[in-house]
């Protein structure tokens, strides 16, 4: 097992920056890579996601799933191109993709786009007025339009992770799962999930855990728990 192993991410979905840092310290070197979403952006996730990457030597996943105006898409992202991060999710759309990318410009800020999010299935799908058919075959159209786009990898279930996979627009791109649970596990509210060990499987590259981890008695221990699953793939 490799404490550093990247293929894990925790999701630091905690209320503010303190409890935050407070919880990366308590992982300490278990863990290298973290994603600090939209939850935490009025609470300090900004200030949080640059003191673990240039004072702890993090990497860092900016979990905010833009979605506007071209424009303004491009704005934001050259805003947070600035803060040197790792990775950074926007909505699937192709014009959002196109801006976030060029927003990005030649910084090492990784695009990656959101295909459906692993929360919803087809009645969800349903409610939001998304036209019909397998939700797995819209996320797959979505993936492919994502690349062609100039992600540089897309969010998407363990579920699907395989099948985007074998799709000729992923060569070379990045697939990282939310919706992971150990065994065990509560599936909270989420409803495609899958084993680490199992999304690494299917083709994931990283796999995103939160609560089962932060939530844990000794969440240092649930971390290398988890870390040990994966350094069996």
């Amino acid at each position: 097992m490799s404490a550093s192993d990247d293929r894990l991410i925790v999701a630091l979905d905690l209320p503010n920056a303190l409890a935050g840092l407070e919880m990366a310290r308590d992982l300490g070197d278990a863990v290298s890579f973290y994603k600090i979403g939209l939850g935490m952006l009025t609470g300090g996730g900004l200030a949080l996601a640059n003191e673990l990457k240039q004072e702890h030597g993090k990497r860092i996943f900016l979990d905010m799933k833009f979605f506007d105006i071209g424009a303004t898409v491009e704005a934001a992202v050259r805003g947070i191109a600035a803060y040197d991060l790792d990775f950074l999710t926007v909505q699937g759309d192709p014009h959002v993709v196109r801006a976030a990318r060029e927003g990005a410009g030649g910084t090492g800020l990784q695009i990656l786009a959101v295909t459906v999010l692993t929360s919803l299935d087809r009645a969800d799908l349903d409610a939001a007025l998304i036209r019909p058919g397998d939700l797995v075959e819209i996320t797959l159209e979505r993936a492919a339009r994502a690349f062609e786009a100039g992600a540089d990898g897309v969010i998407a279930s363990p579920q699907e992770a395989r099948a985007i996979r074998a799709l000729p627009q992923a060569q070379g791109k990045l697939i990282v799962t939310p919706g992971v649970r150990p065994a065990g596990a509560a599936t909270g509210d989420q409803k495609r999930i899958a084993t680490p060990a199992a999304a690494l499987s299917e083709g994931a590259d990283h796999i995103v855990v939160g609560r089962p981890i932060w939530q844990a008695a000794d969440p240092r221990a649930a971390a290398r728990a988890v870390l040990d699953e994966i350094a069996q793939v």
